[in-house]
């Protein structure tokens, strides 16, 4: 388990079908992750949507994984709204991936924390990122990139990965590999990895613009999906039709019933940018 520094008091969290997430706004999310990246306090962060919260919830191993983090952020509309009617959250807007990580690298670039990017459907597409965010981000210290294979890393790979890290002197690693993908990843490296590690998925596409972000209007009504869909049929339909009518049934059992005591069948449909 990640040891939690008494310096940085991450967001209370509450429990959405065995899955903690954390309480929290787009200012205190970015100001936890600069506090901790300034001090090298090793801490994961990632930012689930409906989606990944029923991958997760639906899986022990998964859940058990993720309730070790640091902060879980509510990425989506329905995942907002379902705290605020189960805990009564009051959560006046979601904290989105894409816009978190534009956030904290504006943060970064003010306050001199270096970052790393990890991940990119290629060398290619990295570069694209990286070109994009010092354009938008005048003074960012990106300090180092990789864009891994379509596979587990070795032992090997990993160790020159992490010394990568290390000697890049970064404070913050994005990670952009989908979900449960990037989540595993930043797991597995928590203890080497002396920053923040900050599990993204698509936010790497939208702001290198691979692809499109959905109108503000529809982001702030929970309606992205449909643009999204429009986009990609033929890799988020099966995620709109099958996980987000298990969040909505979920939401009904706990609503019933109040907390799951367990849920350990394992849900189809990772590894995909959230």
């Amino acid at each position: 388990m990640i040891a939690q520094s008494s310096e940085t008091q991450w967001p209370d969290k509450v429990n959405l079908f065995g899955l903690d997430v954390s309480v929290v706004d787009y200012d205190r999310a970015c100001e936890k992750v600069i506090k901790a990246a300034q001090q090298k306090q090793p801490a994961v962060v990632s930012c689930h949507a409906a989606h990944a919260v029923v991958t997760f919830s639906g899986d022990k191993e998964l859940r058990d994984m993720a309730n070790q983090f640091q902060m879980i952020t509510p990425d989506g509309q329905p995942v907002r709204w379902a705290m605020n009617w189960l805990h009564r959250t009051k959560l006046r807007d979601r904290v989105y991936g894409p816009e978190l990580m534009r956030r904290v690298c504006s943060a970064a670039a003010e306050q001199g924390v270096k970052i790393f990017l990890y991940g990119g459907a290629s060398v290619e597409a990295l570069d694209q990122l990286e070109t994009k965010l010092e354009e938008n981000h005048p003074g960012i210290d990106i300090a180092g990139k990789f864009s891994p294979p379509f596979r587990e890393l070795t032992d090997s790979e990993r160790a020159d990965v992490l010394r990568q890290i290390a000697d890049s002197g970064a404070q913050i690693v994005f990670i952009g590999l989908g979900c449960p993908k990037q989540d595993i990843f930043a797991f597995k490296n928590r203890n080497e990895i002396q920053g923040v590690q900050m599990c993204v998925g698509a936010a790497f596409d939208f702001h290198a613009g691979a692809k499109k972000m959905a109108p503000r209007w529809m982001q702030a009504t929970g309606t992205e999906w449909i643009f999204r869909l429009v986009q990609e049929p033929g890799r988020l339909w099966k995620r709109y039709l099958v996980t987000n009518s298990q969040f909505v049934w979920r939401v009904v059992k706990q609503t019933l019933f109040g907390k799951p005591k367990s849920q350990d069948k394992s849900v189809q449909g990772a590894d995909e940018p959230a």
